[in-house]
């Protein structure tokens, strides 16, 4: 019985299902999964210090449910609560920004 699957990379996936790099589907593709990642990131480093949601929100001045929001979906929080987020975690935030 000949092989029906043939092994692809992920990257073969993406540009053949989203589209190829640096057009706009694949950008807001990319973005989208940055923000996840900025989302898990926030989760993760609240855990590794031993905060609940609703202490983390405590420090830093909102409600447990808008830490719930910010580590599922950040693209629906101001960026000054992100960031007020990763000072009351005491992480080292930066950015790049291409144009």
């Amino acid at each position: 019985m000949a092989d029906k699957f043939k092994t692809v990379s992920l990257d073969t996936m993406i540009d053949k299902h989203i589209d190829k790099p640096g057009t706009k589907r694949r950008d807001a593709f990319e973005n989208e999964l940055r923000i996840d990642l900025l989302g898990q990131a926030i989760k993760q480093a609240r855990k590794e210090r031993n905060l609940t949601q609703e202490q983390l929100g405590e420090l830093v001045g909102v409600q447990k449910a808008q830490i719930s929001k910010i580590e599922n979906s950040v693209k629906n929080a101001r960026f000054e609560t992100i960031l007020k987020v990763f000072e009351a975690l005491g992480a080292k935030v930066s950015f790049n920004v291409e144009t």
